[in-house]
């Protein structure tokens, strides 16, 4: 199926602070704005799978509706408790009850979205406990956390990846990205 992680973290492997935070995220100046491969990523995938946080950080952005919001594919937010969905982003964001990855990836397949792009930490994590990520994308930024939201979490069995691309952005970022090997 083809799902991919595409995240940027730090360098200990956090993808937000102690209290959840991302400002950490702009710590390398982007003065052009520049997109880092984003758009050319997005284009690649039929849906997004993410966790109510990441879904709930993303509202406390306080972007203009619709026309901020940052995904042109179809979101799938996962939760065990109720996910509100702005008026503005209906047809835009779907709400789905928590399911076992295994359950929810076939479900999505059957909606036709074959590459799905899983972010959020637990929802990757979860992703990846039922080995059903198949690409990483990393983007390491030049600063230690010390703590925080971590990217990865128990495995019951290593899986091994195998680097595909590593380029340098912005002088100080290092992006790579890994298939996974079976």
């Amino acid at each position: 199926m083809g799902h991919v992680v595409y995240i940027a973290t730090s360098l200990d492997g956090y993808i937000a602070d102690r209290d959840g935070g991302l400002d950490w995220l702009h710590s390398v100046p982007n003065p052009e704005g520049d997109d880092l491969g984003f758009a050319e990523f997005i284009a690649g995938v039929d849906a997004l799978v993410m966790g109510r946080n990441t879904y709930q950080t993303l509202l406390d952005f306080d972007l203009e509706l619709p026309a901020q919001w940052p995904y042109p594919k179809p979101v799938y937010v996962v939760s065990r408790q109720p996910v509100t969905v702005p008026a503005a982003l209906e047809g835009k964001v779907f709400a789905l009850a928590a399911d076992d990855p295994r359950g929810l990836s076939d479900r999505l397949a059957e909606l036709g979205h074959q590459r799905l792009y899983v972010d959020g930490g637990r929802t990757i994590q979860g992703f990846l406990a039922a080995e059903l990520i198949d690409e990483l994308i990393l983007t390491q930024i030049p600063i230690l956390l010390g703590g925080g939201v971590p990217l990865f979490g128990a495995l019951a069995e290593p899986q091994a990846f195998e680097l595909v691309h590593s380029e340098v952005l912005l002088g100080a970022l290092v992006k790579s990205h890994y298939r996974r090997r079976r």
